[in-house]
């Protein structure tokens, strides 16, 4: 299983303006779309449009203002771990070594520590990050913590794993490298996922549908599939057309 199901859902917020007024700041309101089983889905906006909030309901961090979401049929009452987050922050637990952080969703499900170093240990292989076992994050570059958090995400086998701009705090050449590495890690896995970028190349790269957002209050302006063979390549002629496409689609809605 592995189908996120986003049905008519809002969030609003009310901002307090002077003494005794506020003000009803709507962020977006019946937004529905669906992730399929398997499906690589990336969404990109305008600064401001809601996509991180969008992510922070769908795991189930941040209460909606009205609609649903639903994890394979379920619906979404709060964190859960049918959901593994992986947030720009590496948010890592400094005082766990590489393999601790990842077996630390295992243990809060209550595996028994020998499966779960097992089960911690294929997913550092999966990561690329071997002879790294007993490393604390600070001896990390920052495309490895990501890794490790990747690796932590995965471990407790989601359903849908949510990612909210995981390369945005690395530099232009790491990032590539962690797009070609999840793009890897993607198809060994399967797993169903929601990446939220405002990197248009880097959506056009990794996924198999696009969803664009519109500026607040925020629909689902365009929904693109991306029919590329992979792994891809940045300088195929078509590729450059999506890339096209999508720039025209955010510049239409930042002017």
């Amino acid at each position: 299983m592995g189908e996120l199901r986003i049905e008519n859902l809002g969030k609003s917020y009310q901002r307090r303006e002077g003494w005794n007024t506020t003000r009803t700041l709507r962020v977006f309101n019946n937004v529905s779309f669906s992730v399929r089983e398997g499906e690589f889905v990336c969404i990109i906006g305008p600064s401001g449009c809601g996509k991180s909030t969008l992510l922070n309901l769908s795991a189930g961090l941040d209460p909606a203002s009205g609609g649903e979401v639903f994890v394979d049929g379920r619906k979404v009452h709060g964190p859960g771990l049918d959901r593994g987050v992986v947030f720009q922050e590496f948010a890592l637990f400094p005082w766990l070594t590489v393999i601790g952080n990842i077996e630390f969703g295992l243990r809060s499900k209550g595996v028994p520590a020998a499966e779960r170093r097992a089960i911690a240990q294929r997913y550092v292989n999966l990561v690329g990050l071997n002879g790294f076992e007993h490393f604390h994050p600070y001896r990390l570059s920052g495309g490895m913590r990501q890794r490790v958090g990747i690796a932590r995400a995965l471990a407790i086998e989601p359903s849908v794993l949510l990612m909210d701009e995981p390369f945005g705090a690395l530099d232009a050449q790491t990032r590539e490298s962690m797009q070609k590495a999840l793009g890897e890690i993607w198809q060994q896995t399967k797993k169903t996922v929601l990446f939220i970028t405002h990197d248009i190349r880097e959506a056009v790269y990794l996924s198999d549908r696009v969803l664009v957002m519109s500026g607040r209050p925020a629909t689902i302006s365009l929904e693109l599939t991306i029919d590329l063979p992979r792994p891809r390549n940045r300088h195929d002629d078509k590729f450059q057309e999506y890339e096209l496409r999508l720039e025209r689609a955010i510049g239409t809605l930042a002017g």
